[in-house]
């Protein structure tokens, strides 16, 4: 969804603002079916009017990046990822949702503040050109311009995906945290740069088999919540969502320096859909 930029009136203040990508919230909430029955029909009608308004991706004032999504097992009903220059805007809507009729009703069971951002392990078409010597290419090697200009004419628009992503029209999200381990035996941050780039190329490589069926997300975290990354993964199925982790974990940066959170695994739905599916 391309949304117009914030209005010289909007505009977040520059104490808050990032430098260059967005502020991230995900957000999940559980119905709570004893403070929901006793609402009345009048107030349950005008209370899911009002989630349909507060949470539609359109409306005026609504963040840069909105998604809904209904979350399969008992820990959470409705999950929301939110994306917005300014963090207050962003927040504007979780007290909207609380505010709301049915707010007593929607119970908040887990967030994840984070922020967009591109990584310092995405090559430099100068490290790049490095990995290439390193698997044996030359400047003399024919397909050597063509490699790395094709790099060079990719890297602007994937930094941009990084830092002021699109959502990908796929049905299923899943969202989870991950720290890197600082353990005696496997410390990841007393590894050399060398060596972390090198693990993680190999993590890309994993991940890039699944173009075109996972779109991936990662946010930073690292001062801003207990966990220092967030991953988001779109899908085409559930089963795609299964074999990436499943298939990631076996990589060194995975298998042996990271740790994970809680999974959440819904499925993309708009505000309408999403308060008829909860029966609110």
């Amino acid at each position: 969804m391309n949304r117009p930029p914030h209005t010289a009136q909007s505009l977040p203040d520059p104490t808050i603002s990032l430098s260059e990508g967005w502020h991230c919230l995900h957000m999940y909430w559980r119905v709570c079916q004893s403070q929901l029955v006793q609402l009345d029909a009048a107030a349950r009608a005008r209370g899911r009017e009002e989630l349909e308004e507060i949470l539609n991706p359109e409306a005026d004032g609504a963040p840069q990046r909105m998604q809904l999504s209904l979350i399969s097992g008992h820990r959470a009903d409705l999950g929301l990822m939110l994306m917005d220059p300014d963090p207050l805007v962003i927040d504007r809507v979780v007290q909207k949702v609380r505010a709301s009729a049915v707010g007593p009703a929607l119970e908040p069971v887990w967030s994840f503040v984070s922020i967009s951002e591109v990584s310092e392990y995405v090559p430099t078409i100068e490290q790049y050109s490095e990995r290439l010597r390193q698997d044996g290419m030359t400047e003399a090697d024919p397909a050597w311009d063509a490699r790395v200009n094709a790099y060079a004419q990719r890297l602007p628009a994937m930094n941009k995906q990084r830092l002021y992503p699109e959502i990908p029209p796929l049905p299923v999200v899943c969202f989870y945290p991950m720290n890197k381990i600082r353990h005696p035996q496997a410390n990841w941050y007393t590894l050399p740069f060398s060596e972390r780039s090198k693990l993680m190329a190999e993590h890309a490589t994993s991940g890039i088999k699944f173009a075109g069926r996972v779109s991936q997300l990662i946010t930073a975290s690292t001062g801003f919540d207990d966990w220092e990354w967030g991953v988001t993964l779109w899908g085409r199925n559930p089963e795609s969502i299964k074999e990436i982790v499943y298939t990631m974990r076996f990589d060194q940066a995975s298998a042996k320096y990271a740790e994970f959170g809680p999974f959440y695994i819904g499925y993309a739905t708009t505000a309408v859909d999403a308060v008829a599916h909860l029966r609110l």
